[in-house]
């Protein structure tokens, strides 16, 4: 029984590792912005993959027009369009939808920025694909947007949620956890932040691969102390979080420097994006405990079915690395 477990936990770790990775798809994005009384600069950003462009589109009220600016601008994730939009009106209490949003698995970040100073950031979604665009701004809307994209991103970004694993599996101890897990969240959270406000970057693809690689060391880890052997990572994991987590920031970084920021609420999207990256990742943590809890309830078999979780682990990363290198 137990063997059966692991392997399909194994095989489902897989094939979930690979398809999340293939078909992720950013939120799309959507900038609103005031050039003169009733009229607006559009920049409408869908997410692409190599065959296929989400086919959503912004529909605003009857009393406005929308026309084409300059052609489509294809980019490696997304497809750029600018549009103006006019009319006899302020755009604030009109209705805003995303035609077909409900009928694809994405979201649209939203950030309108008006002449009077008035500045909305809000997330519009396939439940909800339509809202009343209000006339003042709303601070808890500019929280509640980024906290949802934080949790959504770490939840989608397998590579991360794959090395918080292995973290897991290595760390024995809530206490050794609990500070291997924060020093993960310090160090990625220094980075993110570094990168959103300028101060420190670096190129995504070289990082995208470094943390590819990071995980393939952890599998590596893993394999060795079920063979007995003892290793900073099995004594101090805390200090290789730490090191590794200021290269996922990095990664977190790009990807958040692909939805954007609100130019005069950058500290708050930014603190409360890094809030739903904890609570996804704090989630996340807490059920793998229970799988693991439960697996370990299951009486023992053979010993080489231990070896099941690091090799998928470093299979999936090791795949993840040469892509990526390739990619440069």
């Amino acid at each position: 029984m137990r063997l059966f477990v692991k392997i399909l936990l194994t095989y489902f770790l897989i094939l979930s590792g690979h398809f999340l990775y293939a078909h992720e798809v950013r939120p799309a994005f959507l900038q609103i912005q005031e050039q003169s009384p009733n009229s607006y600069a559009i920049l409408w950003k869908v997410p692409r993959t190599v065959d296929k462009v989400l086919n959503i589109q912004p529909k605003f009220e009857n009393s406005f027009t929308l026309s084409e600016t300059s052609p489509p601008r294809i980019l490696e994730a997304f497809v750029l369009y600018s549009y103006q939009l006019e009319g006899e009106q302020s755009i604030a209490n009109t209705k805003l939808s995303i035609d077909q949003l409900n009928s694809t698995g994405t979201d649209v970040l939203v950030d309108i920025q008006l002449l009077n100073g008035e500045h909305h950031s809000f997330l519009l979604r396939p439940t909800q694909n339509s809202i009343l665009i209000p006339e003042t701004t709303n601070k808890w809307n500019v929280a509640k947007t980024y906290v949802i994209l934080g949790i959504e991103h770490i939840l989608m970004g397998f590579d991360h949620l794959l090395f918080v694993l292995a973290l897991v599996i290595i760390t024995t101890g809530f206490k050794t956890l609990l500070k291997t897990i924060t020093a993960f969240t310090l160090a990625h959270s220094i980075t993110l932040s570094f990168s959103a406000l300028g101060i420190a970057n670096l190129p995504g693809p070289p990082v995208e691969a470094v943390i590819a690689l990071s995980i393939v060391f952890l599998a590596l880890e893993i394999l060795k102390i079920q063979k007995g052997h003892s290793s900073l990572t099995s004594q101090k994991p805390w200090i290789v979080a730490f090191a590794f987590g200021l290269l996922h920031g990095f990664g977190f970084a790009g990807a958040l420097e692909e939805i954007g920021l609100p130019q005069n609420e950058i500290t708050l999207a930014l603190a409360t994006f890094n809030i739903g990256v904890e609570l996804g990742q704090i989630l996340f943590v807490l059920v793998v405990l229970v799988l693991l809890r439960l697996v370990q309830a299951i009486p023992p078999s053979k010993e080489w079915t231990k070896k099941l979780v690091p090799y998928a682990i470093g299979s999936m990363a090791v795949f993840w690395l040469i892509e990526r290198i390739s990619g440069f």
